[in-house]
């Protein structure tokens, strides 16, 4: 495992991030202790969740992947090995007040979170997506207060465009509160538009680490599914909608035949095609067995060359 700053800050996270949304969805408890042991002697250090993972899973109310991951930490008494990240923004509850960036909604979760996780302090603590009924200065004074109180030691964003993003950086210069370090978009070889359009270059300019989920989209990136089977997967319909089209096609056609080349598979090679742009710190990578995880660690073996890196790029280039 290397090791990359994030963003402009002094904190180095590994160069790949465990993702935990699966914990108390497709993966159970002892399959999750499994993979994160596995993934810190590794050498992984940089761990992904948020408070909302898993409610929309019928029964589950949200906070289950936290308090997995807080029984965990509390076992192995490693916490100061670990760089915890989380989110805040989702749906928590029935009230009014139960979601959003508001002070009082984000003062409410962090609390709710650090229980949970059973910390006093989170590593990175990252906005969930927009919201555009709290003012940008609300939100990140209540972070900037949180950071100060020892709470929070980073702040990020997830889901954000380009122009709240812009407009956040704004805020945080004039009103000099903290600023978001981190960005967390949905961003793979044949999901790019949205971040490499505006995002990309805000990141690159403004020091901005860029930790993007889904990097094996949500699975069709990994080679299981073919245009004649699409195998049993909680995702399977998203991943049919989002991808079963011929530039999805045509990109894991260049995806498979550049692992072959590389006798990798082609989920190592979709996560090596991310770590070899410089904007990116540390894709999320997510696993519901040790064996998924190690299929995923093995990008970081993986040195593409600049012909093939081009062919993966012209397979799935976007329209601008």
């Amino acid at each position: 495992m290397n090791y990359r700053k994030l963003g402009r800050t002094g904190l180095k996270v590994s160069a790949l991030c465990l993702g935990t949304m699966q914990w108390g969805w497709t993966t159970d408890e002892t399959h999750a202790v499994q993979v994160m042991d596995a993934f810190m002697e590794a050498g992984g250090n940089f761990i992904d969740t948020a408070d909302v993972y898993s409610r929309w899973v019928e029964g589950n109310p949200g906070g289950v992947s936290e308090e997995i991951i807080g029984r965990w930490l509390a076992a192995r008494r490693n916490r100061d090995q670990v760089v915890l990240a989380t989110k805040v923004r989702g749906t928590m509850g029935s009230g009014p007040n139960d979601h959003g960036l508001s002070r009082k909604h984000i003062l409410d979760a962090v609390d709710a979170s650090l229980r949970r996780l059973q910390t006093d302090y989170i590593d990175l603590y990252q906005t969930h997506a927009l919201d555009e009924e709290t003012p940008i200065d609300e939100t990140l004074r209540v972070l900037d207060d949180l950071v100060r109180a020892g709470k929070v030691r980073y702040v990020g964003a997830s889901n954000y465009p380009a122009w709240r993003l812009m407009e956040s950086l704004w805020s945080a210069e004039v009103k000099g509160t903290v600023r978001y370090d981190s960005l967390q978009p949905h961003y793979n070889l044949v999901h790019r538009a949205e971040f490499e359009r505006e995002l990309k270059g805000v990141c690159e300019t403004f020091g901005i680490g860029v930790i993007p989920y889904s990097p094996l989209g949500g699975g069709f990136l990994t080679g299981k599914y073919t245009r004649g089977h699409i195998p049993e997967s909680a995702r399977a319909d998203s991943v049919k909608h989002r991808y079963f089209n011929e530039a999805g096609w045509r990109a894991l056609d260049a995806l498979q035949l550049v692992a072959a080349e590389n006798s990798v598979s082609a989920a190592a090679v979709a996560v090596a095609w991310q770590l070899a742009q410089p904007v990116i710190t540390s894709p999320i990578i997510g696993a519901n067995s040790v064996e998924q995880l190690r299929d995923s660690l093995a990008a970081l073996t993986v040195i593409l060359a600049p012909d093939q890196v081009q062919r993966l790029n012209n397979a799935s280039a976007w329209d601008t």
